[in-house]
């Protein structure tokens, strides 16, 4: 693939750092303001999915040669990404106007294979450089992340797995270096399914000398959208979806163009919202076989599901019905929408029990919809929810990225207005999610901004 030539070496914002949700010192204070009771009628367009970018950007390091995104959400951990990918001399372009949801990344010239603490702690996925960078460069240094609001997430599995193909690991003052003059081909086998080990792994591979084979590997379709484009980079892969995959190292590889996969969990959070309000709610440019388990488990719970080619309507005019949820890696029910769907439950009719198999401390959203009326109860791994009790609005507190969402989706049938604080984190993984939702009936805003006056929720709907 043809060279491109002035890339920007520091990554222009194409919008306002605030409108892209970067950290800023006006935006730490961000507020949304929401008032309850809009039914959400209408399509929102679903953005590209966060986290296959990350890795489809870190897939970038892998070659001197441009590689082109498409579909890229505008959300503060792309923002991360970059700036980690241009700290190592690697070059972007953004996309402007209509194009501005496209990135150019070429890593021809990488001076310093290193991503430092003071950006590996704002985001987990920035250890999925470790990999490419030992398999481009031979050598890379990475900050160990910092602790996570959800839980344990050990990059072990990463650490373990890049030892079996070849690479002498150190860890000290808090970073990995790990050197090897080529990775070789080994037989890794997972002692737990992981999304990043999979991925991370998979991309050293590509460039590893022989054949590797990966089992228990993670079947998310993250892993399958990064995959695809390893291989029109030139890379020989077999297997990504499924439990074994086989790389086949190359001596290199080449620049490629690749649309991103729209984003599961953005999806599903809407998908849910339109459930709770009793809306008639059609998300477009989305994958509804990504969104199997949520969508069996919500016609459970009563709601009329019509799922197409690339999108799904959900329409609801009655009461929910309450479930039992299990969190299962993919294809079962995601982690990442455990918090969404107690929202929901706590306006079923009867009791739901949500257990927690992924992360040891994803309730944190529990005692935040409490405040707002929910009768939920704690007991280890398991929430136990009580339905059809009333939220009223409350001045409450974001803690991750997922239980933002949870708050949210509360706060558009709570009774009177819900203050949520800290909503940079709803705006690491949801692109203009104000916007999207004001554009189907919600009263939502950032602080500062006014209210449109809606129609009503009807009688009779929750």
């Amino acid at each position: 693939m043809a060279g491109i030539r002035g890339l920007n070496k520091v990554p222009v914002p194409f919008r306002p750092m605030r409108a892209l949700g970067i950290q800023t010192p006006e935006n730490l204070m961000d507020k949304f303001v929401i008032r309850g009771g809009n039914r959400l009628v209408g399509n929102i367009r679903v953005s590209g999915a966060k986290n296959a970018a990350l890795p489809a950007m870190a897939a970038a390091i892998l070659t001197d040669e441009p590689v082109i995104l498409e579909n890229i959400p505008d959300v503060r951990d792309i923002q991360t990404e970059r700036n980690l990918l241009v700290s190592m001399g690697a070059e972007v372009e953004l996309g402007y106007g209509r194009a501005h949801h496209r990135t150019t990344l070429c890593c021809r010239s990488l001076v310093n294979p290193e991503a430092a603490y003071e950006l590996v702690k704002t985001m987990r996925a920035s250890t999925l450089v470790l990999g490419p960078l030992v398999a481009r460069m031979g050598r890379a240094r990475v900050s160990l992340p910092g602790g996570c609001a959800i839980g344990a997430r050990p990059i072990d599995l990463h650490i373990k797995g890049l030892e079996q193909l070849g690479a002498s690991i150190i860890q000290e003052h808090g970073y990995i270096e790990a050197a090897a003059e080529r990775l070789r081909g080994g037989h890794i086998i997972f002692d737990k399914i992981t999304v990043t080990g999979t991925e991370d792994l998979m991309m050293a591979a590509a460039l590893a000398e022989g054949e590797t084979v990966m089992e228990n590997c993670a079947r998310e379709p993250e892993v399958s959208d990064l995959a695809a484009l390893l291989i029109k980079m030139g890379a020989d892969i077999e297997g990504a979806g499924a439990s074994t995959i086989r790389i086949r190292g190359v001596e290199k590889l080449h620049g490629a163009r690749h649309r991103i996969i729209p984003d599961r969990i953005e999806a599903g959070t809407f998908v849910i919202a339109g459930a709770l309000t009793g809306g008639d709610l059609t998300l477009i440019n989305c994958n509804p076989e990504h969104l199997g388990a949520l969508l069996r488990k919500l016609e459970e719970c009563g709601v009329t599901v019509q799922a197409g080619l690339d999108s799904v309507r959900i329409t609801n005019g009655h009461r929910l019905r309450a479930a039992d949820v299990t969190t299962e890696e993919f294809p079962g029910f995601p982690t990442d929408m455990q918090a969404q769907y107690m929202a929901l439950a706590t306006q079923a009719e009867g009791t739901s029990v949500i257990t927690e198999n992924i992360f040891e401390n994803r309730f944190m959203h529990a005692q935040e919809l409490v405040r707002m009326g929910a009768n939920i109860r704690i007991e280890g791994r398991r929430a136990i929810v009580r339905g059809h009790t009333p939220l009223g609005g409350a001045a409450v507190q974001c803690s991750d990225l997922r239980a933002s969402a949870s708050l949210v989706i509360g706060a558009l049938v709570a009774e009177g207005e819900t203050i949520l604080d800290r909503v940079y984190h709803i705006d690491r993984g949801y692109e203009r999610i104000e916007e999207k939702l004001r554009s189907v009936g919600a009263q939502i805003r950032r602080m500062g901004e006014i209210l449109p006056k809606r129609a009503a929720l009807p009688a009779g709907v929750a």
